[in-house]
């Protein structure tokens, strides 16, 4: 514990001397911290390396699980190791109330199985064609909600332009409240995409992130380089549906019961949570494809949580029609 390794530092006491993996979990949580530019006072230091030295036993629990071959994907410590569930829970903004509310018209699902059958692709990715952006970082900010409403516009851009322009989600966070956002308290995409279609949006270059929901709006028309004219939902619930808009369509807008710490601390692999509860949705990102490793098919979707977390910033969730982690429970695309 720490308070034994701290006494016995301070009162070098024979009887109070640290074991060596006592003086080692000391040792990485010093070299974590100031990897991360973290530092606190006494008392918080000593509660934060509690819930760091907690995550980090939950991470090492699943990697012998996974190098056994009893789980099919690894974790590692990141920059939210000493996070409590309450900020993580904020991290994840997607969260208004349990019972959200789907509004808007939603695509035939029969329409979509009929262009996809032209097409009979096995396996895509959008990131190979051009259609998305750099992974970005929403930092301590809910606002996951509007990184996944840019993606997909960005996705619909370059489809019909060639042009693949980062828009602007600081726009959406200090701009569309009186649509039904909060800021870095979370929103339904839904009411981002309405905003959208009524002022446009900014790019990032115009109007750049500050992963923070203080200040006044700073929209200008006259910059404003993408406009959507509708969006459409995808049948909820239905995995091939889902399938069938990310082949003929492009990235497109999902929400995902993200809240678990192995989804926080998720490194590699193919993400499948036996936990995961498709009607909790609690976080937002951008479904830009997917694909097959063995016999196990996955989705690939794209985080916003800086490209040091899972595969570059992306993860492939397993994709075996049971609606994994609410995957399709609220997806949706916009409409140039």
């Amino acid at each position: 514990m720490l308070g034994a390794a701290l006494l016995s530092v301070l009162l070098c006491g024979p009887q109070l001397v640290a074991s060596d993996s006592d003086e080692l979990l000391l040792t990485e949580w010093e070299i974590w911290k100031s990897s991360n530019g973290i530092a606190y006072d006494d008392m918080d230091n000593m509660q934060r390396q509690i819930i760091w030295e907690e995550n980090k036993q939950r991470i090492e629990n699943n990697n012998q699980g996974f190098f056994r071959g009893m789980r099919p994907f690894t974790m590692a410590m990141n920059k939210y190791g000493d996070l409590t569930r309450q900020e993580f829970w904020v991290l994840q903004g997607a969260v208004i109330d349990s019972q959200f509310v789907k509004r808007g018209k939603t695509v035939s699902s029969r329409n979509l199985r009929n262009a996809a059958k032209k097409l009979d692709a096995m396996v895509v990715d959008y990131r190979n064609m051009g259609y998305v952006t750099e992974v970005k970082d929403q930092g301590y900010c809910g606002s996951c909600w509007a990184f996944s409403t840019t993606g997909a516009i960005e996705g619909q851009i370059y489809k019909r332009t060639g042009q693949l322009v980062s828009l602007s989600e600081q726009n959406l966070v200090d701009c569309s409240r009186s649509y039904g956002t909060y800021g870095c308290s979370g929103a339904w995409m839904a009411n981002a995409y309405d905003y959208v279609i009524k002022n446009g949006l900014l790019p990032t270059k115009s109007y750049p992130y500050t992963s923070v929901d203080t200040q006044p709006c700073y929209y200008d028309s006259r910059l404003a380089v993408a406009h959507i004219k509708e969006y459409r939902f995808i049948p909820k619930g239905d995995e091939q549906a889902l399938a069938d808009a990310v082949a003929t369509i492009g990235p497109i807008t999902v929400a995902i019961d993200a809240d678990h710490s192995s989804f926080l601390f998720y490194s590699s692999g193919i993400y499948d949570e036996p936990a995961c509860n498709p009607n909790n949705l609690s976080h937002a990102v951008l479904l830009v494809g997917y694909g097959s490793e063995g016999d196990q098919d996955y989705w690939i979707i794209k985080n916003s949580w800086g490209s040091s977390w899972g595969e570059g910033g992306y993860m492939r969730l397993v994709r075996d029609g049971r609606n994994t982690c609410g995957i399709a429970s609220y997806s949706l695309y916009p409409i140039l």
